[in-house]
């Protein structure tokens, strides 16, 4: 079941861009037969509504449809996974009966790639809105051993927006919440056996695989709406460093660099192309080669990337910073949109073991003031969902076809060429170990 689909609510829009925008209507939206351009604007879609697929079906994002063989191995990372472990443990012994039927999965389920980041409420697994407070407990202990501290600060940022986005709506009593999120587990938490875990909702979804010491953390998508507010008392600014990171390597290019980095396709209100529903999706490379960078210039993308490397803990955030530090000459960087503080852009960082996509989109549900200070939880006549939700329309609307703004934003990282999902590393693990 293709749960993007039957999404709805304020953000079942923004996902859409591009051939997605044009194919809403249809049942699904091919994520093998088409194939993307180098501008994101084209298909495949960037969102929860391309076409889910079965794990053994995944081949994962590729360039041109053929994986790269051998750029993962089963190996030990000296990184200890025995914190994550006992949490996932402890929060599964902690669930009924009833609860566990409805969350554990096998390690090689369909479910992994059954996510969607809409706000839907048609999702398998526990929401941490039913748990007791012991179970919240521990399931929020489960997060906090999985992620790094920062990881951990924005995962409940996210959830906290959402919340001010369902008062600011008018409704918290569905998928608007900031407990409106759901764990399934896939294996058995084990110190020898693959195993990993899927926490999903509105703006946030995370992946994360286990073998032995090994982690695999993607896809991992995040988002907001808004991004830049104060709530409750509390000034949040999310992706921040993301937005900041992206302009700092930006602004070190020279001219014939920027020439190559640069699209010439404008920015659309949805260009993020490897969302939910594209875990086979076919990206050529684009932009500026990693190789074409002087020293100071691919440390900067190296900074670029341990931004999104660095939610998760830092044991095994340093390990893959240096996975992708391999392949840093093969890493392209392209760019679509204006430069300035607070244009409205998207970028990607692309190579044989990362994808990295960042995307300033139109919004949907949440219109600040003409000066900017819009904070109120309570909906004006022109921040109604009803309207702001629609596509298309004027500049500045709801939708696709309305003009982009940091105020909503959307990221995903993922592991090319087949280990999304660790799938890659359980195969082996399946080929050598059993």
């Amino acid at each position: 079941m293709n749960k993007a689909l039957l999404a709805g609510g304020v953000s079942a829009v923004a996902v859409m861009g591009g051939y997605a925008a044009t194919t809403a209507g249809a049942e699904t939206t091919s994520t093998t037969d088409a194939t993307a351009s180098a501008s994101p604007s084209g298909p495949p879609a960037g969102g929860g509504f391309g076409q889910t697929i079965a794990y053994d079906d995944f081949v994962g994002v590729t360039t041109d449809g053929t994986v790269v063989d051998d750029l993962y191995a089963i190996h030990s990372t000296g990184v200890s996974t025995t914190p994550v472990i006992r949490a996932a443990q402890s929060f599964v012994d902690s669930l009924t009966d009833d609860q566990k039927s409805a969350t554990l999965f096998d390690v090689d389920a369909d479910q992994w790639l059954d996510w969607t980041n809409v706000d839907s409420n048609d999702r398998e697994g526990v929401a941490l809105r039913d748990l007791t407070e012991k179970q919240y407990a521990l399931a929020l202990k489960l997060l906090k051993a999985s992620l790094s501290a920062r990881g951990l600060k924005q995962a409940n940022s996210i959830r906290k927006l959402n919340h001010f986005l369902g008062e600011y709506s008018g409704d918290t009593s569905k998928a608007l919440n900031e407990d409106a999120y759901w764990f399934t587990v896939m294996g058995t938490p084990s110190a020898k056996d693959a195993w990993g875990f899927q926490f999903e909702g509105h703006h946030l979804v995370i992946n994360y695989f286990v073998l032995g010491d090994q982690v695999v953390m993607t896809p991992t998508f995040m988002g907001s709406e808004p991004t830049k507010i104060t709530y409750d008392g509390v000034n949040y600014h999310l992706f921040r460093e993301e937005t900041a990171a992206g302009l700092k390597l930006l602004r070190s290019l020279d001219s014939t660099q920027l020439a190559t980095a640069l699209s010439t396709a404008a920015k659309t209100g949805a260009d993020l192309i490897a969302g939910a529903g594209q875990d086979n999706a076919v990206i050529p490379y684009a932009g500026l080669k990693g190789s074409e960078l002087n020293r100071r210039q691919q440390q900067l993308l190296l900074d670029l990337v341990e931004v999104y490397v660095g939610y998760q803990d830092e044991g095994h955030a340093r390990v893959r910073l240096r996975e992708i530090e391999k392949h840093l000459d093969d890493t392209y960087f392209y760019w679509i949109g204006e430069y300035e503080d607070d244009s409205a852009f998207y970028y990607r960082v692309h190579s044989p073991v990362v994808l990295i996509e960042y995307d300033a989109e139109s919004p949907l549900a949440y219109h600040e003031d003409e000066d900017g200070s819009s904070a109120s939880a309570t909906p004006s006549a022109s921040a109604s969902p009803s309207t702001s939700a629609s596509p298309g329309g004027a500049p500045g609307g709801g939708g696709p076809g309305g003009t982009p703004t940091q105020q909503h934003i959307h990221t995903i990282i993922r592991t090319p060429n087949g280990n999304d999902y660790g799938v890659d590393l359980l195969k082996l693990h399946l080929a050598t170990d059993h």
